[in-house]
């Protein structure tokens, strides 16, 4: 796959969007809310690594960008039909749907099981729409 379209400064700069827009939700908007619904104290929150779980979601957040640069050069040249559908529909999963959840299980401390379970659903349901939706391109 060609990615010499790919601007990486802008996809360098929107990685870190995710930083900024993520400490404002996950902080004085919706911040205490999230944390008693996902049922994390200030205790377990401050046992946490944070070091990795912040790499982690700049190395996910990076992962997203340059897969949307990519998402949006390719999709202007894709081709159509079951297998092109099925493909595209996986590859929204596995470049949009499995690092939003991993963020997410990341910061509310979710087993890797439960993540695998959930964005591996995602994924497969992602693949069988865009199997149906390229029947009729």
């Amino acid at each position: 796959m060609d990615m010499s379209g790919i601007i990486w400064y802008e996809v360098l700069a929107a990685a870190l969007s995710g930083f900024v827009l993520g400490g404002v939700w996950y902080g004085p908007l919706f911040g205490k809310r999230w944390q008693g619904l996902v049922g994390l104290s200030d205790e377990r929150i401050a046992e946490a690594n944070m070091l990795f779980i912040f790499g982690a979601t700049f190395c996910l957040n990076l992962f997203m960008a340059a897969m949307l640069s990519l998402f949006l050069m390719v999709g202007q040249k894709s081709g159509a039909g079951v297998v092109a559908g099925a493909s595209f529909g996986l590859l929204v999963g596995l470049a949009f749907v499995v690092p939003t959840f991993a963020i997410n299980y990341l910061f509310a401390r979710q087993p890797v099981s439960l993540f695998g379970i959930d964005a591996g659903y995602m994924c497969l349901q992602l693949a069988v729409m865009g199997a149906i939706i390229g029947t009729s391109f």
